[in-house]
């Protein structure tokens, strides 16, 4: 186990822990009868499914690029959180109706003293593993990891809330707490179901991620210089913990191809050194035109036609756009 990469190790212990886990409740199950109890085991059978989707996930993930997959594997961890969240979104309507049909029809529960122990042990459990996938997702930007970790925390509710519909039907002798809590959990992981789901597809369709463009926008303004007249069309894509980053750069038309590709080559090395995980970038250059020299303080221009006026600032409004900043691209 300890020869095999971080990230796997991980999602190996969360398909381990979620077996154990889901054996501990399905007796508590046999213990109590329990409605609740059943609905918080019936959804922890989606944590070993999800476990095992995410190991095999992360295993594709890690593999080099190849002629089929030339941007390499990472979209599966998108494609594994998305799985993870329709597995949860089936079983939360599932759950839903069977909570229902135990409300309209409830039954005695046996032994819920025993029943609360064995779930509030299995909570803490989850919400330890949970917390450290989260955090080891982050740390190796894994949506995988992060996603397994989030489901962790939701079955770490789910229990707590059957955990106090136990306690209740302890206290009040009303069997009906016991329903409506599988009812609440039911409404509960659909939603979040569906939150991850939502998720999964944000990744899949290559949706923007704000904070991340905002940080190359920012690395760029603050060390920008003279020769990078223009900065337009910068769109940045997510391939698992990999990035890939392409860009126009408006630069002086008069500059040879070794003085362009020594620009394009800072402009890489800046944008790899803001980030920790890999970084695939593309610079198109663009050659200057007379009408941005109002807006260009290269010193010393030998074709100036007009006098500088004022420096564009780089923002996340106008570097995304597929023009010059305020220029006409015909120009």
């Amino acid at each position: 186990m300890f020869s095999l990469p971080l990230k796997t190790r991980y999602a190996l212990l969360s398909l381990v822990v979620s077996i154990l886990l889901v054996a501990i409740k399905f007796y508590a199950w046999l213990l109590t009868r329990s409605q609740a109890v059943l609905t918080d085991a019936l959804e922890s059978i989606i944590n070993v499914v999800a476990s095992g989707f995410a190991l095999y996930s992360i295993y594709l993930a890690s593999l080099p690029r190849d002629e089929n997959h030339p941007y390499g594997h990472g979209k599966i961890e998108y494609l594994s959180v998305g799985f993870e969240g329709g597995l949860i979104l089936m079983a939360g309507v599932y759950i839903f109706y069977t909570a229902l049909q135990a409300l309209l029809h409830p039954h005695a529960i046996a032994r819920p003293d025993w029943g609360v122990v064995l779930l509030a042990f299995t909570a803490l459990v989850n919400l330890g593993v949970g917390f450290l996938l989260i955090r080891a997702g982050r740390t190796h930007h894994s949506p995988t990891l992060v996603g397994d970790g989030q489901h962790l925390y939701l079955d770490a509710v789910s229990t707590l809330v059957s955990c106090a519909a136990l306690g209740l039907v302890v206290f009040t002798d009303n069997v009906v707490y016991d329903s409506a809590a599988a009812l609440l959990l039911g409404v509960f992981i659909v939603v979040n179901g569906y939150r991850m789901v939502r998720r999964s597809v944000s990744g899949l369709m290559d949706e923007a991620d704000e904070a991340t463009v905002q940080n190359v926008v920012a690395e760029l303004q603050e060390h920008r210089e003279p020769a990078w007249i223009d900065v337009h069309n910068l769109r940045v894509v997510r391939y698992g913990a990999d990035l890939h980053i392409d860009c126009h750069v408006t630069m002086p038309y008069y500059f040879s191809l070794e003085q362009t590709h020594a620009q394009v080559h800072r402009i890489e090395q800046l944008v790899n050194q803001e980030f920790a995980v890999p970084v695939e970038m593309f610079v198109h250059a663009d050659p200057c035109t007379f009408a941005a020299c109002s807006h260009c303080h290269m010193p010393d221009c030998p074709v100036r036609q007009h006098a500088f006026a004022e420096e564009i600032t780089w923002t996340l409004d106008n570097v995304v756009k597929n023009e010059r900043h305020q220029l006409p691209l015909d120009n």
